[in-house]
């Protein structure tokens, strides 16, 4: 039988390096890096971009990405970043974080960068745990959810509350695009990649600070099967972490 009219549905984007990735079966970083990668490409933005890696389950982004990249200490990415584009205001800057070094150690930087409008772009991954060291409680860490270092599950009366960054951050003069999304389903998915691409578009507009927390999830240290894990999402997370727009300037809503 001959084939006519075929078309490519699903291909590597030219961003994403032809590389095996380090990341445990079911975990969503791979979605995450695809849809970076795949927004670059579609904004031809692969030549002008320098990436920033942070600490954590992500330290080796830049082995995936074809575009330059450099490391910096724990939590301190916004700070480099904004180093880095101050340095080359031509060019279009990212860091890709997730929670524990976001939300934890690097909570100071990303309220100052936020506050001072530094024109770059933060891709967050929120999974609730800090994943590379051991599956211990991160600042987003659930009530109730059982990790390595809360076995009985977080207590809020001895431990707190979880933070909610986009919540926190979209009272932040500076900032100017702040939303949260998912990874769950392809529904989800399709949604924060828009949201991605329009964040990388408010840098090229010189709009300023903008942020798009992804609720992600983390099967090995969750105790789940992937299938679980991505229920977890949609049952649990997304109550106490809902999906949407936090704060979205007139100039921002001008571009999309």
């Amino acid at each position: 039988m001959v084939m006519e009219n075929l078309c490519t549905v699903y291909a590597r984007p030219k961003t994403l390096t032809p590389v095996i990735t380090h990341y445990c079966p079911g975990c969503t970083h791979g979605v995450i890096h695809r849809l970076v990668a795949e927004v670059m490409d579609e904004l031809n933005l692969r030549e002008q971009t320098i990436g920033v890696a942070s600490v954590g389950c992500s330290v080796f982004a830049y082995n995936y990405f074809d575009c330059d990249f450099c490391e910096a200490a724990h939590g301190r990415a916004p700070a480099m970043a904004t180093g880095v584009k101050r340095v080359h205001p031509d060019k279009i800057v990212f860091t890709y974080q997730g929670d524990g070094d976001l939300a934890s150690i690097g909570l100071a930087e990303i309220v100052h960068a936020a506050t001072r409008g530094e024109n770059i772009t933060v891709i967050f991954v929120n999974n609730g745990v800090y994943g590379m060291t051991g599956g211990q409680m991160a600042p987003t860490t659930l009530p109730g959810m059982k990790t390595t270092s809360s076995q009985a599950g977080r207590d809020v009366e001895t431990m707190g509350f979880p933070i909610r960054m986009s919540e926190l951050l979209a009272t932040v003069t500076g900032a100017s695009y702040i939303v949260r999304r998912s990874v769950h389903d392809p529904g989800h998915i399709n949604q924060t990649k828009k949201a991605i691409k329009t964040a990388f578009q408010v840098q090229q507009h010189q709009l300023g600070f903008s942020l798009v927390e992804i609720l992600s999830s983390c099967p090995i240290n969750w105790n789940m099967t992937p299938v679980e894990a991505l229920t977890y999402i949609q049952d649990r997370m997304i109550p106490y972490y809902p999906l949407g727009d936090f704060k979205v300037t007139e100039e921002v809503k001008a571009i999309k």
